[in-house]
């Protein structure tokens, strides 16, 4: 074993590793270059979720709602039978695979310009790679459908693709930890709005019906996790804080892996990338990941 797979690499560190790598697999979710290749399998553009339901199940193949359902975790169950019921009658999960990944690669290659090119995102893209392959999935549906995908032979493509695994390896373990933390779909997002981490009206444009939320809310506050008013009491904080560092923890294996310096390395190599993907615009300012907030 090398003497860099034996550095640590923090808790803290492995949550900015996330922060930064997130907005690397979200563009697929914004970018007008994969509309266009959704629009012409025949997905529905008014908004962006007739086409994102597809886009993140198809890894998992030909699945139902009640599955993709339970991978999400977050959204209404309503919602995501109004999308999946039909998303597979329009494209099979082999048709949306393909079109997301033309659809990312144009969207780079507008993003990043010639930076897609560099040899600062080629040394990238092989880091990330390094550290995706290194995450185990076991208990992770969404990491281990995303890693038994082919790699594409493209760097750009390699570093979107690592950046998928890795986010969804973070998030199947953030299910993990909300389970532990005894939090259901709905009341994970009452929780996490309650201490600011988006708006309220955000949180439930994932499907919850007003009636919903309200009741979610009177089962917290039934606990002493929120205020009548909806705002995080201070055992409400300390068990989001709880939540949080267990889903770092839970995602540090890739990072560990790979080692402090590379990981330190890859950071710095992203950065210029980064800051080009957020100047984007194409990203919303608020979201209900909580980027920036936790």
């Amino acid at each position: 074993m090398s003497e860099k797979t034996l550095e640590v690499v923090e808790t803290a560190h492995v949550r900015q590793l996330w922060h930064l790598l997130e907005p690397f697999h979200a563009l697929l979710y914004y970018a007008p270059e994969v509309e266009q290749e959704m629009a012409a399998l025949g997905y529905g553009t008014e908004d962006r979720w007739p086409a994102y339901f597809p886009l993140r199940a198809a890894p998992l193949g030909e699945v139902g709602p009640e599955r993709v359902a339970s991978a999400f975790y977050s959204f209404g169950p309503r919602m995501v039978a109004e999308h999946m019921e039909r998303a597979w009658g329009i494209a099979g999960p082999r048709e949306v695979l393909s079109a997301r990944l033309r659809g990312i690669d144009r969207a780079y290659r507008a993003v990043l310009g010639d930076r897609v090119e560099g040899a600062d995102l080629v040394e990238a893209a092989a880091l990330a790679r390094r550290a995706a392959e290194s995450a185990g999935t076991g208990g992770r549906p969404l990491a281990a459908a995303n890693a038994e995908l082919p790699w594409p032979e493209a760097p750009h493509l390699q570093l979107w693709h690592a950046a998928t695994i890795l986010r969804e390896h973070r998030g199947d373990g953030h299910l993990a930890a909300l389970l532990i933390a005894g939090l259901d779909p709905v009341e994970s997002l009452v929780s996490f709005a309650a201490i600011g981490a988006a708006s309220v009206e955000r949180f439930r444009s994932r499907g919850w019906s007003h009636g919903e939320w309200t009741a979610a809310r009177e089962r917290l506050a039934v606990r002493g996790l929120v205020e009548p008013d909806g705002t995080a009491t201070q055992e409400g904080r300390a068990l989001r804080r709880r939540v949080e560092d267990h889903t770092d923890r839970l995602a540090a294996t890739p990072w560990q892996s790979l080692g402090r310096s590379d990981a330190d390395r890859l950071a710095d190599l992203l950065g210029d990338h980064w800051v080009a993907v957020l100047s984007s615009g194409l990203l919303p300012s608020e979201s209900t990941l909580g980027i920036g907030k936790v």
